[in-house]
């Protein structure tokens, strides 16, 4: 194989505070979350059980019936409020009456798993092989764990290719050199890669979340990235509106905000997915002659490791002020502060007021009031240089880390900013 272009992140930290890209082993991070759950002792999670019916009881909340897949038992469970993160084949999304909306991408891969004590020597990024018949993914996800992704022919099933030989055609560009016996096939399994994404995300007190409200090609590795943002989105408001602390309303800016994101993101992969396989033999030469000579044009290298994405769309919990590219919408910086904390970790589940200006102990007391941290942009700072980009002095940022609004008139913007949390330092 010939390398046609080259993009190397740099693993310094980001503004986030993290690399732009990380690669993890999935089953493992699935560890860590259901590890985090004995945090909280009021979470109970119910393995080896089946959802069979989600319907609506009234105006207050919903109800789950779900059948142990051991005894046959069945359980009935009443919520104030229903996610449905039930993946791609969702039967919340059926019983909620809706249903996906194809975006015309459709294509048969094989996913590999293998470990090996050998080392492969290979460029430690994602490689992504252009070709029109046979596209492919390699990328290293561990200190040992590789992970191979091949679209497949027409012919071909995953049982095709359940041994280290049978697939070792396929992959003998990466382990060549390496005896058979020391790779160690983890999973071969076959997926259908779809890009869809719901027509309605809620009813009434239940909601969809993750690939039971979208799903997306995994050109570009944000398939669980979206689930996430999707939680984060919706569980503080949740949150808000289960204690009181906002207005019912604003559940309705979870799908304003995350599906316009989602269908961004779906597109990015698409695209990503054209460009290595579309336009056969014709397509194929000109991928041959134009990719090698992309960094050539100016600014080229950055956008294509640039992991920054889209703005969240104007709602009620993200308010523009003139500005059109301005704060509102999008991630706040996450540097470390003078204290040697950062500010994931001072804001906690609040919100926050990053600020470069001086509060009055009368603004203070009164964020103190709603719930809310004041965070002081020292002068030169990186939060205080991420202000002045945008014009702003000011900035208000929710829970979940978005910018809610930014500008230069503080008691405007101290009045937009909602009662959360109000008397729970750590809420």
């Amino acid at each position: 194989m010939n390398v046609l272009a080259q993009f190397r992140r740099e693993r310094s930290e980001t503004a986030n505070g993290y690399p732009q890209a990380n690669m993890f082993d999935q089953p493992e991070f699935e560890a860590l979350l259901r590890a985090n759950l004995k945090h909280y002792p009021y979470a109970v999670l119910r393995g080896d059980a089946e959802v069979t019916a989600v319907v609506q009881v009234g105006n207050e909340c919903a109800e789950v019936t779900f059948a142990d897949r051991v005894g046959g038992r069945r359980h009935r469970v009443q919520a104030g409020y229903v996610l449905g993160c039930d993946g791609a084949n969702s039967m919340v999304r059926t019983a909620i009456g809706a249903s996906m909306r194809d975006m015309g991408f459709e294509q048969r891969w094989l996913v590999v798993d293998v470990t090996t004590d050998a080392e492969l020597d290979q460029w430690d990024g994602v490689h992504q092989v252009c070709d029109p018949r046979r596209a492919g993914t390699f990328m290293r996800v561990g200190p040992s764990r590789y992970r191979w992704e091949f679209r497949l022919l027409q012919e071909d099933t995953a049982d095709d290719f359940g041994t280290v030989a049978s697939l070792h055609p396929l992959i003998r560009p990466w382990v060549n050199g390496v005896a058979p016996q020391r790779l160690q096939l983890v999973r071969v399994a076959e997926y259908t890669f779809r890009a869809q994404v719901a027509d309605r995300w809620r009813r009434d007190n239940v909601f969809l979340l993750g690939d039971a409200a979208h799903l997306t090609p995994p050109f570009i590795g944000q398939g669980l990235c979206a689930g996430l943002r999707d939680a984060m989105n919706l569980a503080w408001k949740l949150a808000g509106v289960v204690h009181g602390w906002l207005p019912q309303g604003v559940l309705d800016s979870y799908e304003r905000e995350r599906k316009p994101h989602a269908r961004y993101m779906i597109r990015f992969a698409l695209a990503m997915g054209l460009t290595m396989t579309a336009g056969g033999e014709t397509g194929n030469l000109l991928r041959r002659l134009v990719l090698p000579r992309l960094h050539l044009i100016p600014g080229i290298r950055a956008k294509a490791v640039d992991s920054t994405t889209p703005a969240l769309r104007s709602g009620p919990l993200v308010i523009r002020q003139g500005r059109r590219r301005g704060l509102a919408g999008r991630l706040c910086p996450n540097p470390v502060l003078a204290d040697g904390k950062r500010v994931d970790e001072v804001v906690g589940r609040r919100f926050a007021v990053v600020t470069s200006g001086p509060l009055s102990g009368q603004q203070r007391a009164e964020l103190a009031r709603r719930g809310a941290v004041a965070i002081t942009a020292e002068p030169g700072a990186e939060l205080d240089s991420w202000l002045r980009r945008a014009g702003a002095t000011t900035a208000i940022v929710r829970p979940d880390g978005v910018v809610m609004c930014a500008g230069r008139d503080v008691p405007e913007l101290c009045r937009l900013l909602p009662a959360f949390a109000p008397g729970f330092a750590d809420a």
